[in-house]
């Protein structure tokens, strides 16, 4: 992997929001796309220093590293440290798929109470805290762009997103942003 230090980040410098919410770029993270069989989960996880979820919507987190699930064999793991989980993860000694894909994305933090109706401005799922709860996690879309929502707290979302991407997703979230704060 690339050191993330010397990488150009995507949305360096932005900001942006309303009186209700915040918008600011994530702090840069390794990423690995992880495919594995169910008689690896164990193993991998162990390595990985938390348990890979194995249910819709759900995530993990510990030690500033996620794991989202996105299917039945498939989890974006994040680790905001840096760590290089291919290798991590090859250490497992299980069989696998340990994409890194660093470099393809990049996040904005949405936080504050106005957070889900600004994600509401783009995106066609239910994200109230009955139906998305805290923890909960998906791959849908925001506009026209692909993305992978994680609810952090209450009033806070992660949205991965390809950083060719992140100016429209950065964008339309602004916008977004202010009709919330009205």
């Amino acid at each position: 992997m690339v050191d993330l230090a010397t990488r150009k980040l995507p949305l360096a410098g932005r900001h942006g929001g309303s009186g209700t919410v915040r918008l600011t770029p994530a702090v840069p993270a390794s990423r690995i796309a992880l495919r594995a069989p169910d008689d690896s989960i164990a193993g991998l996880s162990k390595v990985l220093g938390l348990k890979l979820p194995r249910k819709p919507k759900t995530s993990a987190h510990g030690h500033g590293r996620y794991a989202l699930w996105l299917g039945p064999d498939e989890w974006l793991v994040i680790d905001e440290s840096g760590t290089e989980l291919v290798a991590l993860a090859a250490s497992a000694g299980m069989l696998h798929s340990a994409t890194d894909v660093s470099h393809r994305n990049t996040a904005i933090i949405v936080s504050g109470p106005g957070a889900e109706a600004t994600l509401a401005g783009g995106c066609p799922q239910d994200l109230s805290i009955a139906a998305f709860p805290v923890g909960a996690c998906s791959r849908t879309l925001f506009g026209k762009v692909e993305v992978v929502l994680l609810r952090l707290d209450e009033e806070t979302f992660r949205v991965e997103v390809w950083r060719s991407f992140s100016d429209y997703a950065f964008g339309l979230l602004g916008e977004a942003a202010e009709d919330a704060g009205l």
